[in-house]
């Protein structure tokens, strides 16, 4: 590990040297990347330099247990209880520094959210978890454009397709993909049954033009007349539009906006993060890496999440963990599941390194 650190120090000062290169900050392409490359490296090679630094220490503390003078033999192990508990804390840290990032997680997202089993009131309950996704972005400043959506009858949602943009948007959402399980007594129950409904949570990385190829003559595109909600230009205008992709029979509707222009552009960022998502499925399974838990596997055949609201509890099956504070979380505040199922996913990840070691 050290070997390695060292070789990445050695890049980091290369690239603080490009930086002050007058060739190389007047290329302003050029210059963004070896910046990146530079904030991306910087969290590493300062942690590797505390660690040194307090290294030495424990070092020169232990050279002062030799001396002759109690009272410096006494200093010294002062020292050494409080710079080798945090010589290992850097050493933990540096091991989770240096695990192989995942190459989407500052990439924007395209959050798909579909009623399942349970009719009306799984409509209902999808409407109320993209509320819940919509005030978590809130909380985080980030951006969300709704790109296509269907009402049910009772005012819920059959399907919402929306993209959230912002700082590091999928390493903090790619764990909501599954099944969500809801238990609760529907406002047209009367004999106060308590029903189960779920609700299917997609959230796949936003694609690139440079991430996933598309060749025009693999697209059909058809246009029609948009329906529900809107202007009078909306509803009458052919503005809709529908593409499928012919290879894979993926298909893509958007009906937001009057422009068929920008319908089209909407429905194609969908299209590409699809698209993407079954690519990267694809090379998973060819390099065996899927985990057994449901954390990062994209399966969303098993149910990860349940919201019992009699009870007001959410329990994330995958870990094993269970909040009795379902309101809270309903209301945006899902910062502790996320950072349970994000310290779960490096554990494992962790293990994997060291059985692979």
């Amino acid at each position: 590990m050290f070997d390695r650190l060292e070789q990445l120090e050695e890049r980091f000062m290369d690239l603080e040297r490009e930086m002050s290169d007058p060739a190389i900050v007047s290329d302003q392409p050029r210059m963004q990347k070896v910046g990146k490359q530079h904030r991306d490296m910087q969290p590493v090679i300062e942690r590797y330099r505390e660690y040194k630094q307090v290294r030495a220490g424990v070092a020169d503390a232990k050279a002062m247990l030799g001396e002759s003078d109690e009272e410096m033999r006494a200093m010294a192990q002062e020292e050494l209880a409080t710079l080798e508990p945090r010589l290992a804390e850097i050493d933990e840290a540096l091991k989770i520094l240096l695990l192989p990032k995942d190459p989407n997680d500052d990439k924007n997202v395209v959050l798909e959210i579909r009623a399942a089993t349970g009719g009306d009131e799984a409509s209902l309950f999808a409407a109320e978890v993209f509320r819940m996704y919509l005030r978590y972005a809130e909380l985080h400043r980030w951006k969300v454009e709704i790109l296509s959506e269907t009402e049910s009858t009772v005012g819920g949602m059959k399907d919402v397709t929306a993209l959230i943009e912002g700082d590091r948007v999928y390493s903090s959402l790619k764990y909501e993909s599954g099944v969500h399980r809801v238990q609760r007594v529907p406002a047209t129950e009367t004999q106060g049954r308590v029903h189960t409904s779920a609700i299917t949570v997609a959230v796949l990385p936003e694609a690139e033009e440079v991430d996933v190829k598309i060749e025009q003559k693999d697209l059909r595109v058809d246009t029609f007349c948009s329906s529900g909600p809107g202007g009078q230009s909306v509803n009458t205008t052919y503005s809709a539009i529908r593409i499928t992709h012919l290879p894979t029979n993926t298909v893509v509707s958007c009906q937001d906006e009057k422009s068929q222009i920008k319908n089209r552009e909407k429905a194609m960022r969908v299209l590409r993060s699809r698209l993407y998502e079954v690519e990267m499925e694809r090379l998973h399974q060819i390099q065996a890496t899927a985990r057994k838990s449901q954390v990062g596997t994209g399966d969303r055949s098993e149910k990860i999440r349940t919201y019992n609201f009699p009870q007001n509890r959410l329990t994330d099956h995958r870990i094993g963990l269970t909040l009795h504070q379902l309101e809270y979380v309903m209301e945006g505040k899902l910062q502790p599941v996320v950072d349970a199922l994000i310290a779960h996913d490096t554990a494992e990840r962790l293990k994997a390194e060291a059985v692979a070691a």
